[in-house]
């Protein structure tokens, strides 16, 4: 800990949604916040009345592994160390696999997989440099289910949870903690058009799909999960020394989850016999 009363925290995606609350929460706590964006002037505005004495507002492109390096490094110089990193950045992608343009797969991957590999490769020298430290990966109930319409949001959050999978028991060597949150659909702005990206051009076929996109910019402000209580959640999960690698949030995200396990389950059993078939003989 970088002192007796106050963790630092380094968090990405801070302008709006669980970021932004999570960032309200803790510069009420009196802990040290990092907040980095490429929304700068949002993030301030919406901080407007707050004590922003402990925060470091950054204004980040991920993907720029000099910048995230270079943001890193000085949160640990202003602060005195790191705590707890949160990788919350990202964005919503709605539209058939077929219609994803090249362009549109690793912007995704940009911004989900190798920004958030930039954060982890400037933070893990210092953590294992203290031998602590806890890393929150935000994920998607998408990273554990799928949908259609959904694919490259779910290739890169699928893509996330392996990744923090491995993590995990490399840093538990030297004291770190890997945590995934696995949001289901929260009351943000994740389901408006300035955050959730649609195809360029639609393709004749994928009707359900076109109704399944207005069905979710319809849901926007019916939401089931807090943006508050969600930050909170994840306040707890970091602050605990106890927790599982994986953190559900959000009673839809518990009946998705559940779902998924359930057909995992029935999958595997009824290949079980052909999956056997594939051993070498034993003499």
């Amino acid at each position: 800990m970088t002192s007796a009363t106050a963790d630092t925290w380094f968090v990405t995606g801070t302008s709006q949604g669980l970021g932004l609350q999570l960032v309200k929460q803790l510069l009420a706590r009196g802990d040290n916040v990092a907040a980095t964006t490429r929304s700068v002037d949002r993030l301030r505005a919406a901080l407007d009345g707050a004590n922003t004495d402990r925060l470091l507002t950054l204004p980040l492109d991920l993907t720029a592994a000099d910048e995230v390096e270079a943001a890193v490094r000085q949160t640990a110089e202003r602060f005195g160390g790191l705590d707890i990193v949160v990788n919350n950045a990202g964005y919503g992608y709605l539209a058939a696999v077929e219609e994803t343009t090249d362009v549109s797969v690793r912007q995704m991957f940009d911004v989900q997989i190798f920004g958030l590999w930039n954060v982890l490769r400037s933070a893990l020298p210092i953590l294992r440099s203290q031998r602590s430290g806890h890393i929150i990966n935000v994920s998607s109930i998408l990273g554990l289910t799928a949908m259609p319409g959904w694919g490259l949001y779910c290739a890169a959050k699928f893509a996330l949870e392996g990744l923090s999978e491995s993590l995990a028991a490399e840093v538990s060597e030297f004291g770190g903690k890997v945590t995934i949150v696995e949001p289901g659909y929260f009351r943000t702005e994740f389901l408006t058009p300035t955050s959730l990206s649609l195809p360029e051009s639609t393709t004749e076929g994928y009707e359900s799909i076109r109704e399944m996109t207005q069905n979710h910019l319809d849901l926007h402000g019916a939401q089931l999960g807090d943006p508050v209580k969600g930050a909170a959640a994840i306040i707890e999960i970091a602050t605990s020394t106890q927790g599982p690698l994986r953190q559900l949030l959000g009673s839809d995200s518990y009946t998705y989850a559940t779902a998924k396990i359930a057909a995992m389950s029935n999958d595997f059993e009824a290949g079980r016999e052909l999956a056997l078939t594939t051993d070498h003989s034993q003499s």
